[in-house]
């Protein structure tokens, strides 16, 4: 696989290649990946895969009309007909008064920060098979488990480049390892399936695989004999395995893109108290061998630490440079992109902070409410904010945690699931988004 160095050095060549063709402005990135996974089943092998990618997007301007264009194909003469290719498509699109690459005075400069995230050490195929068996045989030894969907292990090797034709030249090379698990508990149409799946930048920060098997099973046979829930309104605990989303549909609003169209309920209320005052929501893009780490966004400008909620406020808008011209504000270095394509706009690494009390603290005083292990569907309106999404998890009797319960739905409005929201004091860093466990009173509920 080519190094960040190489990557660099054809995104280089693709744009001089565009701006000799006739184009104003450029960008490109390069990307390359390598990745083995391998599967069991009921203790035998049952799939061993291994992919690798390399591709390079193109992105040129003539004037204020823009087009994008990726391939595979490297040689000169195929970089070159590209080029070609995309100034004749620009030369025919739309213009766009907002389009263009980034502040040059805003460009990252000097060396990017160093964020650990490549593992040097490789696992064989046969270490990754022997863990997979592993995870697997954990989750088929808890009682109560009858079947399996099939343990896993996987590593990847990536690396990404990005350079401009104003000045802008960096890229980082990434490494992922991942453990999972899916068991099966119960027989016929009692039957239950759970997982646990684990994703890690290093693998020495991977839980043992025996534990994330036996998470998997526990789970599945904690879900068995599902009892319906009454309809009514009742707090609603999240656990943080699902609570997680509830902050992804609040990036969503505040993406630049969503408010410069109009299409977000958070527009109008940037100043208002959306949360309680102890609520603190941070985007941390420098964390040290974080899932959503990166030293520069995907317009090349720096990137940083921010509070995205302070006092129980939002903060402002994630912007790249496109919705920043639309809203006559300053790009925030949220740009997102893969390939070729106009960047979109993500947050990277994102967590609540950790509330004061215990989850049993937390769930003590809740006579009547439902712990959501799971979510289904994709009911939420991003312009209204009304939610509503089916649900599964286990009811919260006398404050304690009571029978599974399943196929009833959850509905409210996040501005009001917001300002009710309480976290709990649990908080694991470990996902891209991570919650504690989160409780939401006075939401309604659809069951029996």
């Amino acid at each position: 696989m080519i190094t960040s160095s190489e990557a660099q050095d054809r995104c280089a060549q693709i744009i001089d290649l565009a701006i000799q063709a006739g184009a104003d402005a450029a960008d490109a990135v390069a990307s390359a990946s390598s990745s083995e996974n391998v599967s069991v089943r009921l203790g035998k092998l049952e799939e061993v895969e291994r992919s690798e990618g390399e591709e390079i997007g193109l992105r040129l301007f003539v004037g204020q009309r823009s087009a994008s264009v990726s391939t595979s194909d490297f040689s000169k003469a195929s970089l070159q007909e590209m080029a070609e290719r995309a100034i004749a498509m620009a030369r025919l699109a739309p213009e766009d008064e907002y389009s263009g690459l980034a502040p040059q005075d805003r460009l990252l400069t000097g060396a990017a920060p160093d964020l650990d995230l490549s593992d040097a050490s490789e696992p064989t195929p046969s270490q990754l098979k022997d863990l997979a068996l592993e995870t697997e045989d954990a989750g088929r030894a808890v009682g109560g488990v009858t079947n399996s969907g099939g343990g896993s292990a996987s590593f990847g090797r990536s690396v990404v480049a990005l350079a401009t034709s104003h000045g802008f030249s960096g890229g980082y090379e990434a490494t992922h390892s991942s453990l999972s698990a899916s068991l099966i508990a119960g027989e016929g149409e009692t039957m239950q399936r759970d997982y646990d799946f684990r994703t890690a930048r290093h693998a020495a920060d991977l839980p043992q695989a025996d534990t994330v098997g036996q998470t998997a099973g526990e789970r599945a046979v904690a879900r068995l004999n599902p009892a319906g829930l009454p309809s009514g309104t009742m707090p609603v605990v999240f656990d943080p395995r699902v609570g997680g989303s509830l902050i992804g549909h609040l990036l969503g609003a505040i993406s630049g893109a969503a408010v410069a169209r109009k299409s977000s309920f958070m527009i109008g209320r940037l100043e208002d108290a959306i949360f309680g005052e102890n609520i603190r929501i941070c985007d941390e893009p420098h964390r040290q061998r974080g899932l959503r780490s990166k030293p520069f966004d995907a317009e090349g400008l720096p990137t940083s630490a921010r509070d995205i909620v302070a006092v129980g406020r939002v903060t402002g808008w994630l912007l790249n440079s496109a919705s920043a011209r639309q809203l006559g504000l300053a790009p925030t270095g949220h740009a997102a992109r893969s390939g070729s394509g106009s960047p979109g706009i993500s947050a990277s690494n994102v967590h609540m902070c950790a509330g004061t009390c215990s989850r049993d603290d937390l769930i003590g005083d809740i006579q009547d409410g439902v712990l959501v292990t799971e979510l289904i569907g994709q009911g939420v309106n991003g312009i209204t904010g009304d939610y509503s999404r089916g649900a599964s998890g286990f009811r919260i009797s006398g404050g304690k945690l009571a029978e599974p319960v399943s196929e009833f739905t959850i509905a409210g409005n996040l501005i009001d699931m917001f300002a009710a929201l309480i976290p709990a004091d649990d908080l694991e860093m470990y996902r891209a988004i991570n919650v504690p466990t989160l409780r939401v009173d006075g939401m309604t509920i659809a069951g029996e």
